[in-house]
């Protein structure tokens, strides 16, 4: 799996990123670019610590049975669900998310194991700085499949 934490690893999310375009159309799901873009800010607002969420009862119910799923080599699936402080329906600003999701992403690779939030994965629970990079990475590659990129 890759890590966001590794600098080959960000470019390559960086240029695939700058291949989105505001008309790009989705495979599937219900999420337009810039809905996507807003999307992906969340969990990396988390990830860098700038958000703290508490844990989700779902998520201490069924996350030692899923943890895995977040960060091993397996690629997710097409409609799964999202949790619903995720969900993006709102008018976007195409400009405005994609420098914004930018930002976070080289501020989490960039920050590495010790910029890394430490504090539990509001669905998840306690993960390590590195499955966090990887499932970081997992998500972002998830949604850009989801636009052809």
């Amino acid at each position: 799996m890759k890590s966001l934490f590794n600098p080959e690893t960000l470019l390559e999310i960086t240029e695939r990123i700058n291949q989105l375009r505001p008309d790009s159309k989705a495979l599937w799901g219900v999420m337009n670019p810039a809905q996507m873009l807003k999307h992906c800010q969340g969990p990396l607002e988390i990830a860098t610590g700038r958000k703290n969420p508490p844990r989700m009862f779902i998520g201490r119910l069924l996350a030692p049975f899923m943890k895995a799923i977040y960060y091993n080599d397996k690629p997710w699936g097409k409609g799964i669900q999202t949790a619903p402080e995720f969900k993006t329906l709102g008018n976007y600003d195409f400009n405005e998310e994609k420098a914004k999701l930018l930002e976070l992403v080289n501020e989490f690779s960039k920050g590495g194991e010790a910029k890394c939030s430490k504090n539990p994965n509001p669905f998840f629970g306690k993960l390590t700085p590195e499955q966090t990079a990887f499932g970081q990475y997992k998500h972002l590659d998830h949604h850009l499949q989801q636009f052809g990129i």
